[in-house]
Protein backbone atom coordinates (compact mmCIF):
# COMPACT_ATOMS: atom_id res chain seq x y z
CA UNK A 1 0.00 0.00 0.00
CA UNK A 2 3.08 2.29 0.92
CA UNK A 3 4.66 1.30 -1.95
CA UNK A 4 1.62 2.12 -4.43
CA UNK A 5 1.12 5.65 -2.68
CA UNK A 6 4.79 6.54 -3.23
CA UNK A 7 4.49 5.16 -6.87
CA UNK A 8 1.41 7.37 -7.49
CA UNK A 9 3.21 10.39 -5.92
CA UNK A 10 6.30 9.96 -8.51
CA UNK A 11 3.75 9.33 -11.06
CA UNK A 12 2.13 12.88 -10.24
CA UNK A 13 5.45 14.92 -10.51
CA UNK A 14 6.60 13.07 -13.54
CA UNK A 15 3.27 14.32 -14.62
CA UNK A 16 3.25 17.86 -13.78
CA UNK A 17 7.25 17.96 -14.58
CA UNK A 18 6.25 16.91 -18.35
CA UNK A 19 3.06 19.45 -18.45
CA UNK A 20 5.26 22.36 -17.43
CA UNK A 21 8.15 21.13 -19.83
CA UNK A 22 5.78 21.36 -22.72
CA UNK A 23 3.80 24.45 -21.87
CA UNK A 24 7.25 26.39 -21.38
CA UNK A 25 8.46 24.82 -24.74
CA UNK A 26 4.77 26.39 -26.35
CA UNK A 27 6.10 30.02 -25.30
CA UNK A 28 9.75 29.29 -26.28
CA UNK A 29 8.12 28.00 -29.64
CA UNK A 30 5.34 30.45 -30.36
CA UNK A 31 5.85 33.32 -28.27
CA UNK A 32 9.67 34.25 -27.00
CA UNK A 33 11.62 32.73 -30.40
CA UNK A 34 9.91 35.13 -32.72
CA UNK A 35 9.95 37.94 -30.49
CA UNK A 36 13.37 37.89 -30.34
CA UNK A 37 13.61 36.77 -33.67
CA UNK A 38 11.88 40.93 -34.14
CA UNK A 39 14.40 42.56 -31.88
CA UNK A 40 17.24 40.76 -32.87
CA UNK A 41 16.57 41.67 -36.87
CA UNK A 42 15.70 45.49 -35.70
CA UNK A 43 18.85 45.87 -34.53
CA UNK A 44 21.23 43.55 -36.84
CA UNK A 45 22.07 46.25 -38.61
CA UNK A 46 23.46 48.70 -34.98
CA UNK A 47 21.38 51.42 -33.13
CA UNK A 48 22.69 54.57 -35.33
CA UNK A 49 20.65 52.57 -38.66
CA UNK A 50 17.71 51.72 -36.39
CA UNK A 51 17.20 54.90 -35.18
CA UNK A 52 17.47 56.55 -38.48
CA UNK A 53 14.87 54.04 -39.87
CA UNK A 54 12.46 54.52 -36.81
CA UNK A 55 12.79 58.80 -37.40
CA UNK A 56 12.65 58.36 -41.06
CA UNK A 57 9.97 61.18 -42.01
CA UNK A 58 7.16 58.63 -43.44
CA UNK A 59 7.91 56.55 -41.01
CA UNK A 60 7.41 58.32 -38.03
CA UNK A 61 4.41 59.97 -38.89
CA UNK A 62 2.91 56.44 -39.47
CA UNK A 63 3.67 55.81 -36.09
CA UNK A 64 2.34 58.82 -34.97
CA UNK A 65 -0.42 58.60 -37.26
CA UNK A 66 -1.26 54.76 -35.50
CA UNK A 67 -0.81 55.99 -32.00
CA UNK A 68 -3.26 59.15 -32.40
CA UNK A 69 -5.66 57.28 -34.51
CA UNK A 70 -5.75 54.64 -31.96
CA UNK A 71 -6.47 56.49 -28.84
CA UNK A 72 -9.40 58.00 -30.07
CA UNK A 73 -11.01 54.64 -31.24
CA UNK A 74 -10.22 53.36 -27.95
CA UNK A 75 -11.77 56.48 -26.52
CA UNK A 76 -14.49 55.67 -27.97
CA UNK A 77 -14.49 51.90 -27.09
CA UNK A 78 -13.81 53.01 -23.70
CA UNK A 79 -17.79 54.70 -23.57
CA UNK A 80 -19.77 53.18 -25.72
CA UNK A 81 -18.57 50.12 -24.98
CA UNK A 82 -19.05 50.29 -21.24
CA UNK A 83 -22.56 51.53 -22.00
CA UNK A 84 -23.81 48.77 -24.54
CA UNK A 85 -22.33 46.30 -22.17
CA UNK A 86 -24.55 47.93 -19.18
CA UNK A 87 -27.60 47.74 -21.50
CA UNK A 88 -26.79 44.14 -22.29
CA UNK A 89 -26.64 43.24 -18.37
CA UNK A 90 -29.44 45.25 -16.59
CA UNK A 91 -32.15 45.64 -19.13
CA UNK A 92 -34.32 42.76 -21.03
CA UNK A 93 -35.60 43.33 -24.04
CA UNK A 94 -36.51 41.44 -27.46
CA UNK A 95 -33.05 40.40 -29.44
CA UNK A 96 -30.88 40.63 -26.68
CA UNK A 97 -29.61 37.68 -26.97
CA UNK A 98 -28.77 38.35 -30.69
CA UNK A 99 -26.95 41.36 -29.80
CA UNK A 100 -25.37 39.66 -27.27
CA UNK A 101 -24.27 36.96 -29.74
CA UNK A 102 -22.88 39.41 -32.65
CA UNK A 103 -20.70 41.34 -30.07
CA UNK A 104 -18.14 38.85 -30.85
CA UNK A 105 -18.51 39.20 -34.94
CA UNK A 106 -15.58 41.10 -35.62
CA UNK A 107 -13.43 38.33 -33.53
CA UNK A 108 -14.68 35.62 -36.08
CA UNK A 109 -14.90 38.19 -39.15
CA UNK A 110 -11.60 37.95 -41.38
CA UNK A 111 -10.57 41.81 -40.67
CA UNK A 112 -9.89 41.91 -45.08
CA UNK A 113 -13.78 41.21 -45.06
CA UNK A 114 -14.63 43.70 -42.39
CA UNK A 115 -12.78 46.05 -45.04
CA UNK A 116 -14.48 44.93 -48.08
CA UNK A 117 -17.99 45.26 -46.30
CA UNK A 118 -17.08 49.02 -45.37
CA UNK A 119 -15.88 49.87 -49.21
CA UNK A 120 -19.45 47.98 -50.37
CA UNK A 121 -21.12 49.68 -47.69
CA UNK A 122 -19.87 53.31 -48.10
CA UNK A 123 -18.28 53.49 -51.66
CA UNK A 124 -19.11 55.94 -54.36
CA UNK A 125 -21.54 53.31 -55.85
CA UNK A 126 -23.29 52.86 -52.95
CA UNK A 127 -26.53 54.46 -52.37
CA UNK A 128 -25.27 55.46 -48.97
CA UNK A 129 -21.95 56.34 -50.20
CA UNK A 130 -24.21 58.63 -53.05
CA UNK A 131 -26.13 60.21 -50.28
CA UNK A 132 -23.11 61.00 -48.09
CA UNK A 133 -21.47 62.47 -51.39
CA UNK A 134 -24.31 64.95 -51.70
CA UNK A 135 -24.13 65.70 -48.01
CA UNK A 136 -20.48 66.37 -48.65
CA UNK A 137 -19.31 63.71 -46.23
CA UNK A 138 -16.21 61.13 -46.81
CA UNK A 139 -16.04 58.47 -44.65
CA UNK A 140 -13.42 56.42 -46.94
CA UNK A 141 -9.85 56.83 -47.93
CA UNK A 142 -9.34 59.57 -44.96
CA UNK A 143 -8.12 59.20 -41.20
CA UNK A 144 -12.08 59.10 -40.28
CA UNK A 145 -12.05 55.64 -42.21
CA UNK A 146 -9.29 54.40 -40.03
CA UNK A 147 -11.00 55.60 -37.17
CA UNK A 148 -14.46 53.67 -38.41
CA UNK A 149 -12.53 50.48 -39.16
CA UNK A 150 -10.28 50.22 -35.59
CA UNK A 151 -13.80 50.94 -33.82
CA UNK A 152 -15.30 47.78 -36.00
CA UNK A 153 -12.41 45.86 -35.11
CA UNK A 154 -11.92 46.16 -31.44
CA UNK A 155 -15.66 46.33 -31.01
CA UNK A 156 -16.21 43.29 -28.04
CA UNK A 157 -12.94 44.03 -25.93
CA UNK A 158 -14.39 46.78 -23.67
CA UNK A 159 -17.81 45.09 -23.78
CA UNK A 160 -16.28 41.81 -22.61
CA UNK A 161 -14.65 42.78 -20.10
CA UNK A 162 -16.80 44.95 -18.57
CA UNK A 163 -19.98 42.43 -18.20
CA UNK A 164 -18.95 40.50 -15.87
CA UNK A 165 -17.68 42.93 -13.55
CA UNK A 166 -21.32 44.29 -13.81
CA UNK A 167 -23.05 40.98 -13.53
CA UNK A 168 -20.63 40.59 -10.02
CA UNK A 169 -22.62 43.43 -8.30
CA UNK A 170 -25.15 42.73 -6.24
CA UNK A 171 -28.37 45.03 -7.74
CA UNK A 172 -29.34 45.19 -4.02
CA UNK A 173 -27.01 48.16 -4.01
CA UNK A 174 -28.00 50.05 -5.88
CA UNK A 175 -31.78 49.40 -5.10
CA UNK A 176 -30.59 50.76 -1.87
CA UNK A 177 -29.05 53.82 -3.33
CA UNK A 178 -32.11 54.46 -5.30
CA UNK A 179 -34.55 54.52 -2.12
CA UNK A 180 -32.18 56.67 -0.24
CA UNK A 181 -33.11 59.07 -3.30
CA UNK A 182 -29.98 58.91 -5.58
CA UNK A 183 -30.78 59.51 -9.30
CA UNK A 184 -29.77 56.78 -11.82
CA UNK A 185 -26.78 58.85 -12.55
CA UNK A 186 -25.27 59.50 -8.99
CA UNK A 187 -26.07 55.84 -8.29
CA UNK A 188 -23.75 54.61 -11.69
CA UNK A 189 -21.05 57.44 -10.93
CA UNK A 190 -20.95 56.06 -6.91
CA UNK A 191 -21.72 52.40 -7.07
CA UNK A 192 -21.13 51.29 -10.49
CA UNK A 193 -18.31 53.07 -12.00
CA UNK A 194 -15.86 52.26 -8.47
CA UNK A 195 -16.66 47.94 -9.84
CA UNK A 196 -16.29 48.09 -13.38
CA UNK A 197 -13.37 50.37 -13.66
CA UNK A 198 -10.73 47.67 -13.81
CA UNK A 199 -12.34 46.14 -16.55
CA UNK A 200 -13.06 49.64 -18.87
CA UNK A 201 -9.19 50.14 -18.05
CA UNK A 202 -7.85 46.92 -19.52
CA UNK A 203 -10.74 46.44 -21.95
CA UNK A 204 -9.08 49.61 -23.11
CA UNK A 205 -5.59 49.14 -23.21
CA UNK A 206 -6.41 45.40 -25.46
CA UNK A 207 -8.13 47.66 -28.06
CA UNK A 208 -5.25 50.30 -28.31
CA UNK A 209 -2.62 47.45 -28.53
CA UNK A 210 -5.28 45.43 -30.90
CA UNK A 211 -5.41 49.11 -32.72
CA UNK A 212 -1.57 49.73 -33.61
CA UNK A 213 -1.84 46.16 -35.09
CA UNK A 214 -4.44 46.38 -37.34
CA UNK A 215 -3.63 45.98 -41.01
CA UNK A 216 -6.77 44.33 -42.79
CA UNK A 217 -9.52 46.32 -43.16
CA UNK A 218 -7.43 49.78 -42.86
CA UNK A 219 -4.91 48.96 -45.81
CA UNK A 220 -8.21 48.74 -47.83
CA UNK A 221 -10.08 51.62 -46.56
CA UNK A 222 -7.54 54.29 -45.59
CA UNK A 223 -6.31 55.26 -49.26
CA UNK A 224 -2.60 54.42 -47.42
CA UNK A 225 -1.43 57.78 -48.44
CA UNK A 226 2.43 58.64 -47.30
CA UNK A 227 2.41 61.05 -44.46
CA UNK A 228 -1.55 61.26 -44.57
CA UNK A 229 -3.43 57.88 -44.04
CA UNK A 230 -0.65 55.45 -43.60
CA UNK A 231 -0.45 53.65 -40.47
CA UNK A 232 2.24 51.58 -39.25
CA UNK A 233 1.10 48.09 -40.14
CA UNK A 234 0.47 49.52 -43.98
CA UNK A 235 4.12 50.87 -43.54
CA UNK A 236 5.99 47.85 -42.40
CA UNK A 237 4.00 45.82 -45.75
CA UNK A 238 5.38 48.58 -47.77
CA UNK A 239 9.00 48.01 -46.66
CA UNK A 240 8.71 43.79 -46.55
CA UNK A 241 7.34 44.73 -50.58
CA UNK A 242 10.53 47.19 -50.62
CA UNK A 243 13.19 44.61 -49.78
CA UNK A 244 14.24 46.57 -46.67
CA UNK A 245 12.96 43.70 -43.63
CA UNK A 246 15.76 45.52 -41.74
CA UNK A 247 13.09 48.80 -41.80
CA UNK A 248 10.25 47.05 -41.66
CA UNK A 249 11.40 45.21 -38.12
CA UNK A 250 12.83 48.96 -36.72
CA UNK A 251 8.84 49.73 -36.71
CA UNK A 252 7.51 46.22 -35.88
CA UNK A 253 9.85 46.51 -33.13
CA UNK A 254 7.88 49.77 -31.71
CA UNK A 255 4.84 48.64 -32.18
CA UNK A 256 5.71 45.39 -30.33
CA UNK A 257 7.25 47.20 -27.16
CA UNK A 258 4.09 49.12 -26.87
CA UNK A 259 1.93 46.04 -26.80
CA UNK A 260 4.42 44.57 -24.14
CA UNK A 261 4.00 47.83 -22.19
CA UNK A 262 0.35 47.86 -22.19
CA UNK A 263 0.25 44.24 -21.75
CA UNK A 264 2.65 44.85 -18.60
CA UNK A 265 0.26 48.17 -17.67
CA UNK A 266 -2.81 45.44 -17.84
CA UNK A 267 -1.45 42.83 -15.87
CA UNK A 268 -0.34 45.11 -13.02
CA UNK A 269 -3.62 47.80 -12.86
CA UNK A 270 -6.33 44.43 -12.68
CA UNK A 271 -3.86 42.53 -10.08
CA UNK A 272 -5.60 41.24 -7.53
CA UNK A 273 -9.04 42.75 -9.37
CA UNK A 274 -10.31 39.19 -9.93
CA UNK A 275 -10.78 37.74 -13.29
CA UNK A 276 -11.91 40.37 -15.85
CA UNK A 277 -12.91 38.36 -18.55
Amino acid sequence: MINDIRWCNVGNKVFKATVRSVLIGYLIVLLVIPIGSIYLKGFSLGWDPFWKEVTGPLAWKSILLTIKLSVVSTIIQAIVGTIIAYVLVRYTFRGKSILNSMVDLPFSLPTSVAGLMFLTLLGPSSPLGVWLDHLGIKLLYNQTAIVIGLVFVTFPFVIRTVQPLLEQIDPAEEQASFTLGAGRFYTFCRIVFPAIFPGIIAGSMLAFSRSLAEFGAISLISGNLPGKTMVASVYIYGETQNFNPEGAAAISLVLLTLSVLILWIINVLTRGKGRLA
